[in-house]
């Protein structure tokens, strides 16, 4: 038997193709007795996995026999199943959230739900306001208050226009010899993005729907690629809605930077920072030194959890 370690670079549900040390690309699937051990996930093997492949007998195909140890890993809430998780995307090196001021209207309880799982699962994550090209003074001036928001605590932005090309060099610089992800909400040109830092991926992009202003998903199934200028761009299916999995209420603080090195200064262990005497969560948010909308959704995430709604939150504005 000869075993050889790859790199899942695309996923299409049953069937996955693997990158060998020599650049070869090898069509794989998973071995029966590896589905059977209580992953409560829609795939056990994500695009970004290390695996441990055999070449069937007789096949020019490989079964996939062992995972590799993950880095880390970004994971939502399964679309089809509430009751499963789905792995976006493994071993990643930084997750680009794609936003957008306006067209569609920028969602704070999105953009702070996804800081949180990429904050719990030690993901560096960098976010990136696209469309700038369609910028009014209005979306100016609301640009600058988000760029306050999140630039205060520590969160890279990089404002984008995939149309006409502005800060593109800024983030293959990021990009550079490292595995990325690039996420968002349908509708904020992430495809578009992505095809203007790469031409030669030629992902395909749909217009944004009048109807309901959300967008069409573009991308079926996550896939893995190579960059001329060095490392990995992973492109994701557009992000609808986003649950928080995994986390319990306790741990929300921990995951909001801002809140982090405060909360060991509340009057009790085991604040909440809801209602509680002498919190200095509350005081910080009264004060103005934690932003409105980020304690919004603070608020939003822990009622979220006890209530076992984490698909809440993708049309939430605060």
């Amino acid at each position: 038997m000869i075993f050889l370690e790859g790199l899942v670079i695309k996923s299409t549900g049953s069937w996955y193709q693997v990158k060998l040390p020599n650049n070869k690309k090898v069509d794989c699937r998973l071995e029966g007795k590896m589905r059977l051990q209580g992953l409560k996930t829609t795939n056990p093997i994500a695009v970004g996995d290390k695996v441990i492949i055999e070449k069937e007998e007789n096949q020019n195909t490989y079964m996939v026999k062992e995972i590799v140890q993950r880095n880390n890993y970004l994971i939502r809430q399964s679309p089809r199943n509430p009751n499963l998780n789905h792995i976006v995307a493994s071993n990643i090196d930084m997750a680009f959230l794609v936003v957008t001021i306006s067209n569609p209207e920028v969602r704070y309880g999105f953009i702070d739900r996804f800081l949180l799982v990429s904050e719990a699962y030690h993901i560096p994550t960098t976010l990136v306001v696209n469309k700038s090209d369609l910028h009014t003074e209005e979306d100016e001036h609301a640009l600058a208050i988000f760029k306050d928001v999140y630039g205060s605590i520590g969160y890279p932005i990089v404002t984008v226009s995939a149309l006409e090309g502005d800060g593109i060099d800024e983030l293959k610089q990021m990009m550079n010899d490292n595995v990325n992800v690039f996420s968002g909400q349908s509708g904020v040109g992430k495809s578009s993005l992505i095809n203007a830092i790469c031409p030669e991926m030629e992902i395909k992009t749909l217009t944004l729907s009048n109807f309901n202003g959300k967008g069409q998903h573009t991308t079926t199934f996550a896939e893995m690629h190579e960059l001329p200028f060095g490392g990995y761009i992973v492109d994701t299916p557009g992000i609808k809605q986003l649950g928080i999995v995994n986390v319990e209420v306790e741990e929300v603080s921990h995951y909001f930077k801002e809140m982090l090195p405060h909360i060991d200064k509340c009057k009790f262990a085991d604040c909440m920072h809801l209602n509680e005497p002498n919190c200095e969560i509350k005081n910080l948010f009264q004060t103005g030194e934690i932003a409105e909308t980020r304690y919004n959704s603070y608020f939003h995430i822990i009622e979220d959890i006890k209530e076992g709604k984490s698909h809440a939150g993708s049309n939430t504005k605060s």
